[in-house]
């Protein structure tokens, strides 16, 4: 499957020059600021996923879904920290609060 199959709206990545005393907070809001096309299109994902009825979504899996097809599309690796899904995931449900039925979060770990 490709990336055109998965119809993913895929852009080159920016990886941010990051501090080494900067927070997991901080790194993630510096990757998004760098790459907000990966935030829209984990929501597109979504999206479709509730449309399609599905009653429970990973963001993991949404993560994994971009990091393939962002392979197929420019033969690299998908180069963001799997730490970042926890954030992902409580900015789809602050842009969609009714997402919370769909998306669980817990507690994290670290800021």
């Amino acid at each position: 499957m490709t990336a055109a199959q998965l119809s993913l709206d895929l852009s080159p990545l920016t990886e941010p020059d990051y501090s080494p005393e900067l927070t997991i907070q901080e790194r993630y809001e510096a990757f998004m600021a760098a790459n907000p096309w990966v935030l829209s299109e984990c929501e597109r994902l979504a999206a479709n996923l509730i449309a399609k009825g599905q009653k429970r979504i990973g963001v993991k899996q949404l993560w994994e879904v971009i990091r393939y097809g962002y392979r197929d599309t420019y033969a690299a690796d998908f180069k963001a920290n799997n730490n970042y899904t926890s954030r992902v995931a409580r900015d789809l449900i602050e842009r969609h609060p009714s997402w919370s039925e769909y998306i669980e979060l817990r507690a994290l770990r670290a800021d």
